[in-house]
């Protein structure tokens, strides 16, 4: 199925969520749910012990759970208890918890965001604004990534009209425009900066950030003026695009007499909002 992953907050606790574009409905990771129900240690655990107690009531809560695929807290994707809304609810009535309230109205509200989302898809920027602001990320770096965002959008439509339409292609040909203008791979960017999961753009300073986004502007339009034909014709243009951006990249850093390639990654550099202003990235 054709799954969506994302990040929730309940009262600063991380919660996995799945939207399914098949079935048109969310999963919720089982364990991330009674971890905030119950301020356990380890969700996991305590969803354990609950299961294997359900099982031996006779009830189906246990057995109608699927699993996904999810990655947890050391960055590893493992097979994971998820449930739909309804599951879910029927779950939270069998664990007895101050939050149980609380909790289904947040449910019942992240259903509704995705509606409208569905209705107007500015919400949707609206609300990665708001997660990372959460998060700590300065207003200016936040600028930067939402502009990336729109961006990268209009290239992988473009890569759309072209005729490449595998999740794989696009990370080829992401792979080809990154190191057009940064003289690295993604996984070589990525190891640059010490990541291992992690987003590689989440983690670019605002420079690099406006690099990578001019290398995908490029490319977009250098793809509607060539009108390529399936992934070598792409992979020409993201190459032309990505020279643009070096070119940039190569006359800055003459100006500046230093590299703006950092190793630099946005969480050590960030802290939760409610401890304190966001702090700009070095060399942004």
């Amino acid at each position: 199925m054709a799954n969506e992953l994302a990040i929730q907050l309940f009262e600063n606790k991380r919660v996995r969520v799945v939207w399914n574009d098949e079935e048109e409905k969310y999963y919720f990771a089982v364990a991330d749910i009674v971890q905030v129900l119950t301020d356990s240690a380890d969700g996991r655990k305590y969803w354990s012990v609950l299961k294997t107690r359900l099982r031996k009531e006779g009830s189906e809560l246990a057995t109608n759970c699927s699993q996904l695929k999810l990655p947890a807290a050391d960055g590893k994707k493992y097979m994971t208890d998820v449930a739909d809304l309804e599951g879910i609810f029927r779950i939270i009535q069998s664990i007895p918890s101050k939050k149980a309230e609380p909790v289904k109205r947040w449910l019942a509200e992240v259903g509704a965001q995705r509606i409208d989302q569905m209705i107007d898809p500015e919400l949707t920027f609206q609300m990665a604004v708001e997660d990372y602001r959460r998060q700590g990320y300065s207003d200016k770096w936040i600028n930067e990534r939402m502009r990336s965002i729109e961006m990268r959008k209009e290239l992988t439509d473009e890569w759309k009209r072209s005729g490449v339409t595998e999740q794989k292609d696009f990370a080829v040909l992401t792979n080809v425009l990154t190191q057009a203008w940064s003289g690295m791979t993604t996984g070589e960017y990525k190891r640059h900066k010490g990541l291992t999961k992690e987003n590689l753009r989440d983690n670019m300073t605002n420079i690099e950030l406006a690099l990578n986004t001019l290398a995908e502007v490029a490319t977009t339009e250098l793809s509607r003026q060539r009108n390529p034909k399936g992934m070598d014709e792409s992979k020409q243009a993201a190459k032309a695009g990505g020279k643009v951006a070096k070119n940039a990249r190569e006359d800055l850093e003459r100006q500046l007499g230093r590299s703006v390639i950092s190793s630099e990654r946005a969480s050590d550099h960030i802290r939760p909002i409610e401890n304190g202003e966001a702090k700009e990235l070095p060399g942004t």
